[in-house]
């Protein structure tokens, strides 16, 4: 994700939390960004590309040297983080299962990069499988048991994922910092999470380590976000493209600002556009078409969202957009059973709380309160602090008549607007 942020690819819209006051201050300035939309040329795909032709034609000519698999593997893997085209993903397994077979799974780096591309392809039980290979194996275990934690905390195998975290202590260590930001942060307690965030960077900035720093000032981005430090989140952004001007993740982050925090959807689709000329992936449509929903134009967020589908059925996605289609069907009582079929695969591919809050979700968007109930009190209470799961909590309740245990949730809510986006306030407020 980058380690973590896999998710994203894989993770699609920004979450932060806000006041509920629809009228403030300015944050951005397009001056600070623009000159970061239309960037001619990427150095660091042009260079990836040119690694690809160098390392492919060195192997052509000694196909026994199956070291250049990982070379290509890796420079496959970077136009799929710039680009976002699967293709690069699914090449980049490609040529990591063949290195792999070569070496009869024996080389535990080679085991740990196919875990880390099953992750991102949302592959996660496969991912734990070759983990436990990799520990099996014994070599450079540390960087082992920070794959475990990353594995684990996907699964919702929390027990497993803090003993993992526990086994690689070291509070002067950059890979551990961000994970004991990660974990603090699925605990609910976000504040321990930013401290420990801040110390991951300033390690990175000691040693000037770009990637690093790409890394912590964009999470730092989310986290600052989702405390409602909606300023500090935005100038991290875009300390983030000072560094890398092509890091379309940050892009991203500040298109949220300016279409949840400042309202301004002209704006918003200008730069969703930029950042999809480059780096095309189905989530923009979905963010314009909630944009075009909140303007009250129709036709504009039916054509988004159905070019989401389209795009969706051209690619290869496999899982990794299984939670956006989910919660698209479920919305509309029509296609809600697609929404549970869906959930289904997702509890049994990855049984967290979110995916239980879509098989509960799904439920009571077929009609069936007592059963969406049943669920959401045995797998996602207490289990997730995500706003829309709390939404999705709260209208469960309401369904139920359980009035008493929605007050709380809609006094939480309203704190947290800037996450859910300007499409659910008129919602939260009818709770």
């Amino acid at each position: 994700m980058k380690t973590l942020k896999i998710i994203p690819f894989l993770v699609f819209t920004i979450l932060f939390i806000f006041g509920c006051e629809t009228k403030s201050k300015q944050i951005t300035n397009k001056e600070d960004y623009t000159k970061y939309l239309n960037i001619k040329g990427n150095k660091s795909l042009t260079f990836a590309r040119n690694e690809i032709d160098f390392w492919q034609k060195k192997f052509d000519a000694a196909p026994n040297q199956i070291s250049y698999l990982s070379q290509l593997a890796s420079n496959y893997s970077t136009i799929f983080e710039y680009t976002g085209d699967v293709k690069n993903l699914y090449k980049t397994e490609e040529l990591l299962t063949k290195s792999n077979e070569a070496y009869d799974y024996s080389r535990v780096s080679t085991v740990r990069s196919l875990a880390r591309n099953y992750i991102s392809q949302h592959r996660f039980k496969e991912a734990l499988a070759l983990a436990n290979k990799a520990l099996a194996i014994g070599e450079g275990r540390k960087e082992t048991i920070k794959l475990l934690f990353d594995v684990q905390m996907e699964l919702g195998n929390y027990p497993e994922a803090v003993k993992n975290l526990n086994a690689i202590r070291d509070m002067n260590d950059f890979d551990y910092l961000i994970r004991l930001a990660k974990w603090n942060d699925h605990k609910g307690d976000l504040k321990t999470a930013i401290t420990f965030m801040e110390k991951a960077r300033d390690i990175a900035e000691k040693y000037d380590n770009k990637a690093l720093k790409v890394w912590s000032y964009s999470n730092l981005g989310d986290f600052y976000g989702h405390a409602g430090r909606i300023q500090d989140s935005y100038d991290s952004f875009l300390k983030t493209l000072v560094i890398d001007p092509n890091y379309s993740y940050a892009l991203k982050g500040i298109a949220w600002i300016v279409f949840s925090k400042e309202r301004n959807t002209t704006e918003a689709t200008r730069i969703i556009d930029a950042i999809a000329a480059t780096h095309n992936t189905p989530d923009f449509y979905l963010l314009k078409s909630q944009i075009a929903q909140f303007e009250g134009n129709k036709s504009e967020e039916i054509k988004n969202r159905n070019a989401y589908f389209s795009m969706m059925e051209n690619n290869n996605y496999g899982a990794m957009y299984n939670k956006y289609s989910a919660l698209i069907y479920a919305d509309d009582k029509q296609t809600a059973q697609k929404a549970l079929e869906i959930a289904k695969i997702e509890v049994d591919h990855r049984p967290t709380a979110d995916s239980y809050d879509l098989l509960a979700w799904s439920y009571l968007n077929l009609g069936e309160n007592k059963k969406a109930l049943e669920i959401a009190q045995r797998y996602v209470v207490g289990q997730s602090f995500e706003p829309k799961v709390q939404y999705h909590l709260a209208m469960i309740y309401k369904s139920n008549k359980e009035m008493d245990k929605v007050q709380p949730i809609k006094e939480e809510l309203l704190s947290s607007l800037y996450e859910l986006g300007p499409n659910l306030e008129k919602k939260v407020n009818q709770l």
